[in-house]
């Protein structure tokens, strides 16, 4: 179990590589991001994208799951305060394998909850290429192993 402790300005995590498939692509736009590109071959031929593409919010929740697979579902996170920012820098095309990190950029005790730490992450996902498809920073609330003395 991973606690805020644990988690040192630097660390890096790294994330085991997906393979995105047209039909599990398919399924999420089906559900969340109905556009023709991300539902259709052909569709995502004629955009801008060159072929079927997954939805940014599709990739943003597998580089989710990458960063469960890779330490945080061994922790003791408490949820995030919220997202700074997340940048698509390219598309995510059917076939695409996709492989990653979260960098610890600050940790910090909590000032108002000093059982908490604040941890902040920079998570980057590359195809199989090595180029960035999506690059986002967050910051995540873990239980400290041992409350601050005072």
């Amino acid at each position: 179990m991973l606690y805020f402790e644990d988690f040192s300005e630097g660390r890096r995590f790294e994330y085991q590589p997906v393979e995105l498939k047209p039909a599990t692509m398919i399924a999420f736009a089906s559900e969340f991001d109905q556009q023709p590109m991300h539902l259709d071959e052909e569709a995502g031929k004629r955009s801008i994208l060159g072929g079927l593409a997954a939805s940014g919010w599709h990739t943003s929740a597998i580089g989710m799951r990458m960063m469960l697979d890779a330490f945080m579902g061994d922790s003791s996170s408490q949820g995030s305060p919220g997202i700074d920012f997340m940048d698509w820098k390219k598309p995510v095309i059917a076939g695409d394998v996709l492989s990653g990190f979260s960098l610890v950029v600050e940790a910090r005790r909590s000032k108002s909850r000093p059982g908490l730490g604040i941890v902040k992450f920079r998570n980057e996902l590359m195809n199989q290429r090595g180029e960035p498809v999506t690059v986002s920073e967050c910051s995540v609330l873990f239980r400290c192993r041992e409350k601050e003395q005072g």
